[in-house]
């Protein structure tokens, strides 16, 4: 007979399996030509003014951040590993599903509000620092819409969970490990559409130059594009970005509008020839497939702590301990998952310098990027290993002179 436990067992190994399989097939584990970069040094860069200011920034930014989650996650586990579930538990009312809704709602709530004084903290910084344009009315109705998404979103998942474990008590891993990953998949599609207007507001880049530019771009970089939004981003920031999000019918590229207006036409190129990169190569298709081996594996090491007590995991006081482990898993992630973003945002700037062939206006366009953004040009190796989603700019700089410069 199978057991949860070796059923669970099967999901956790077939999910490590599967990530590592498609994180050696699609993540670009050398995306330039040669060996280690030897990027440049910082004052060779940037002014001793601007590295000043930069260190600054990001010393107390990354103060704020870390110290927000280590808070969180202490407070996830003091919330979790106690009697506080039950103790709520026992005294709402209602069915199971209410009562699950009920909880995630709470234990999401409290994380916001203990970590709201660092959140407040840093956009005083972003404020001092004129990163931020963002009244603060407009910064709490962000943060409350934020949380309202959070709450629903996990509220979906763990009400799926608990119901699929008090529905099928022995095969409940295999079957949430399928629909949670179903989940991710419909997440990823979805987002763009139902999420992202939430918070700004978007429109076609109008007809001209630079819509045909970029229109051109797509077809050398084989990348097809019903439209080119804008997004009013100059309403809350300063910082100059562009993203692509979705796959499928719901992929967009998204250019911030400050991005269009404040950049020399080289530069606005060169970043837009990197999101098309990403396009390119399903950047957005790829995260999400190996989120959807991540569940499977997450599923499986969920039944094999819980599996001896599945009746546990039908009460919907569960819910504080079922998100104590997801923020403790989170933590654990950050290296790998951060590991594998840099690995992929290089291939895109890789595919943009290939595309354009201008390294002078990539590289301009790096050094702009970190002014504007006040990123520390060296940050503690520890702190870019386990927190940097992207090279620092000197890194990307040594790629440009790598690829297009044989340095």
């Amino acid at each position: 007979m199978i057991t949860v436990r070796r059923l669970s067992l099967a999901m956790a190994a077939g999910g490590a399996v599967a990530f590592v399989v498609l994180a050696v097939v699609l993540v670009p584990w050398h995306p330039y030509p040669g060996g280690r970069l030897h990027p440049p040094s910082a004052q060779s860069v940037f002014t001793p003014a601007q590295i000043e200011r930069a260190t600054a920034y990001s010393h107390a930014a990354r103060w704020l951040g870390r110290s927000s989650l280590v808070v969180s996650v202490l407070v996830a586990c003091l919330l979790g590993f106690t009697r506080f579930g039950r103790a709520v538990d026992a005294r709402l009312r209602g069915p199971w599903w209410l009562r699950t809704t009920v909880l995630v709602v709470l234990v999401t709530v409290l994380g916001r509000i203990v970590t709201l004084p660092f959140d407040i903290a840093l956009q005083h910084q972003q404020l001092r620092y004129g990163l931020s344009r963002q009244s603060w009315a407009s910064y709490l109705s962000d943060l409350g819409i934020g949380t309202g998404v959070t709450v629903v979103a996990t509220a979906i998942a763990v009400v799926v969970l608990l119901g699929i474990a008090r529905r099928w008590q022995r095969a409940w891993p295999a079957i949430a490990g399928v629909v949670i990953a179903a989940l991710v998949l419909l997440g990823s599609f979805v987002y763009p559409v139902l999420v992202e207007p939430l918070f700004s507001d978007f429109t076609s880049l109008p007809q001209g130059d630079l819509r045909t530019q970029i229109m051109q771009l797509a077809a050398k970089e084989h990348v097809h594009l019903d439209d080119v939004l804008v997004v009013d981003a100059s309403q809350r920031t300063t910082e100059l970005n562009a993203y692509v999000t979705g796959f499928g019918s719901t992929r967009r590229v998204v250019l911030y509008d400050n991005l269009i207006h404040d950049l020399p036409r080289g530069e606005v190129l060169s970043v837009v020839a990197h999101e098309l990169g990403h396009a390119h190569h399903d950047d957005v298709l790829s995260g999400t497939l190996l989120g959807v081996a991540a569940a499977f594996l997450g599923v499986g090491l969920l039944g094999l702590l819980l599996g001896r007590r599945g009746t546990r995991l039908r009460d919907p006081a569960v819910v504080p301990l079922l998100l104590a482990l997801f923020a403790l898993a989170s933590v654990l992630a950050l290296p790998v998952e951060n590991t594998i973003s840099r690995q992929i945002e290089t291939r895109a700037d890789v595919a943009a310098l290939e595309t354009t062939g201008d390294e002078g206006s990539f590289v301009a366009l790096q050094r702009r990027l970190a002014i504007s953004a006040l990123a520390d040009p060296t940050p503690p190796a520890w702190s870019q290993f386990l927190f940097g989603s992207h090279p620092t700019a000197l890194q990307r700089i040594a790629v440009a002179k790598r690829v297009l410069g044989g340095r």
